[in-house]
């Protein structure tokens, strides 16, 4: 499994029109098992190579912005791409009312630190992203969280444990919620790993 997005792997944009609607068709399919709703408004979606190919791909065709672009696409999204020793995330708050996500996100601030995967004896905080704020001086959270969940070798084995049950945490003060993650995505979870 490759861990970091090159230059080399981007398609121009003349190549990707052409598998553009296949590799999307695909890598959906992929997301299936990927994403995982905790509570009323959280949607974790788990990261990959190919999810975060994606994103580059989309981005450059949507801007145009050429090899400049590709530069900072490449230093924002490689992060994302799991390491071998984690799981990466995306945690988005999806509330479409404009002025109910805005109440909502004012009463999350700190929430990225509240998210952790429990299984097996052991718990996995995430971590967020670094070098960007989650949460206003004010003390709203932002509706898109980037998340690391690093693990040990130990978790890793007891998190592929058969039949292992794992949940998925929000701990928050304001928004306390679990979801069991299903067999099939802690399977397809098994590639983020070396």
């Amino acid at each position: 499994m490759k861990r970091e997005i090159t230059a080399a792997d981007i398609l121009s944009l003349d190549e990707y029109e052409k598998v553009r609607a296949e590799k999307r068709v695909a890598i959906r399919e992929a997301k299936k098992n990927r994403r995982l709703a905790v509570g009323p408004y959280a949607m974790m979606y788990f990261e990959s190579y190919d999810t975060m190919w994606l994103q580059i791909q989309e981005m450059l065709r949507i801007e145009k912005g050429g090899a400049e672009q590709l530069v900072d696409e490449l230093r924002a999204y490689n992060p994302m791409v799991p390491n071998g020793r984690e799981l990466t995330a995306t945690l988005m708050f999806e509330i479409e009312d404009e002025a109910r996500r805005h109440d909502v996100l004012a009463t999350l601030g700190g929430v990225e630190r509240s998210i952790e995967l429990r299984f097996g004896g052991e718990t996995v905080k995430a971590a967020p992203e670094r070098d960007l704020d989650y949460t206003s001086a004010e003390g709203k959270a932002s509706s898109v969280q980037f998340l690391h969940f690093p693990f040990t070798s130990a978790q890793i084995l007891k998190f592929f444990a058969p039949q292992q049950e794992v949940t998925l945490a929000v701990t928050h003060a304001n928004y306390g919620h679990m979801a069991v993650m299903p067999q099939a995505m802690r399977l397809a979870l098994a590639k983020d790993f070396d």
